[in-house]
């Protein structure tokens, strides 16, 4: 049985590919992540391959602009009918807050339930290093506690954040806040390009709501396998 807590990213770049790994994995996952890499390469095509199938989609494409533009590029997102959208809480308060109503105006304008609308904290790729970087002097963990409630008072559902801050962010924002989380990566895979990781039921158990999980299923041996494999350790979660 497919666990929705589950969201396989489907990080490749054709159509054929798609329906190659989707056919594999079946009825065992329901939610996918199409992002910028498959949604440029392939168009709406993908998206409805996968309604098709009667699956679950969270479009990543973490926008992030001037308030109006984001806005406006959701409402014109809207008509492929996915069920989470992206944006990035670095674009501010004033940016969130119009892109949560107006998502909501034009879903009820339409008579459709309106997509759940989340926002990227701090990439799951970033490490202290780089984040220093950057002229940052707080701590990762402290900022991405602020983007969260931030991102909760402007209005919207949930957060992407790295399964390491999930517990703090549970913590500040509640229960019913969606905590989404990359990084995940079962034991004895390897991190390829993330820095902040954790192993699914650990994610879970940290306050994660749904996680994202890439390379570890699409490129195993068994994509099946794998997938049975993470099912069987979240099962008591």
């Amino acid at each position: 049985m497919a666990d929705e807590r589950i969201i396989a990213a489907l990080d490749v770049r054709t159509l054929d590919e798609v329906k190659a790994l989707v056919g594999q994995l079946g009825d065992s996952i329901i939610f996918y992540k199409v992002g910028m890499e498959l949604f440029y390469a392939v168009g709406p095509q993908v998206i409805t391959y996968l309604k098709s199938k009667n699956k679950r989609i969270f479009l990543d494409l973490k926008l992030h602009d001037i308030p109006n533009t984001v806005a406006e590029g959701l409402i014109s997102l809207m008509k492929f009918g996915v069920d989470i959208f992206n944006v990035h809480a670095s674009g501010g308060f004033t940016m969130l807050s119009q892109a949560a109503q107006r998502i909501k105006e034009a879903a009820h304008a339409a008579g459709v339930r309106p997509p759940k609308l989340i926002a990227i904290t701090v990439l799951t790729s970033m490490n202290e290093i780089d984040w220093r970087s950057l002229g940052m002097t707080m701590p990762i963990a402290e900022q991405v506690v602020n983007l969260a409630k931030l991102s909760q008072r402007a209005g919207l559902d949930g957060v992407v954040a790295s399964p390491r801050e999930a517990a703090m962010i549970r913590k500040a924002c509640g229960r019913d806040f969606m905590i989404v989380t990359p990084g995940v990566r079962p034991r004895g895979t390897a991190n390829n390009d993330q820095s902040r990781v954790a192993a699914p039921a650990e994610a879970l158990r940290n306050g994660a709501s749904q996680l994202v999980i890439g390379r570890p299923i699409y490129a195993a041996p068994n994509p099946k396998a794998a997938v049975d494999s993470i099912l069987a350790e979240i099962a008591a979660v």
